[in-house]
């Protein structure tokens, strides 16, 4: 497993060593100690998996208490994985990261605690699989507005088509609003 720094440090790209041939392929998806070493020591507590339709924008979600840690990766489709750091004391307060994750390229995004987090769907469809350090906690989740023009974020929106989004979503906080972590 490859794992490698984005913009934002503590926001990793992880890149698994993976062996095919004619009948198919194999990859370690996680490992305990690597993960260790390279990210730090945290424990998942709940696994995920969400399929989504074209054109789809989840997020940007996090947990102002109980905050989650997120392994994502796509196993079916592609899509944009974005994540935005929610913590005042940290020097990338406010900015944002994005990858494209998805079937063909197999990369994962490691999202830590304090990060707010959303997707948007690249392909006709999209199955979406992620670890979590700590439980859901729906009295504690918020959203943070997917097109706050203070973070910026460039989603790769399909012929510049509005994304399809929750109501949830669509009454995200701005940034300047929202709840922030310390």
């Amino acid at each position: 497993m490859q794992y490698t720094f984005s913009t934002i440090p503590d926001v990793k790209l992880l890149e698994p060593a993976v062996f095919g041939d004619h009948r198919g392929f194999f990859m370690e998806t996680w490992q305990q100690r690597d993960f260790n070493e390279q990210v730090g020591k945290y424990s998942f507590v709940q696994d995920n998996h969400s399929k989504s339709a074209h054109g789809i924008l989840r997020g940007l979600h996090y947990q102002i208490k109980q905050p989650q840690g997120k392994l994502v990766r796509v196993v079916q489709g592609s899509v944009f994985d974005v994540a935005v750091d929610m913590r005042k004391s940290s020097p990338t307060f406010g900015k944002w990261v994005g990858y494209e994750l998805s079937e063909e390229n197999k990369h994962m995004l490691w999202v830590p605690p304090g990060f707010a987090h959303g997707f948007y769907v690249m392909s006709e469809t999209a199955e979406f699989v992620y670890k979590c350090t700590d439980y859901y906690a729906p009295e504690y989740e918020r959203s943070l507005l997917w097109n706050d023009p203070s973070i910026g974020i460039e989603w790769p929106l399909i012929n510049r088509e509005q994304p399809t989004l929750s109501d949830k979503d669509a009454k995200g906080d701005s940034f300047d609003l929202a709840d922030k972590f310390d």
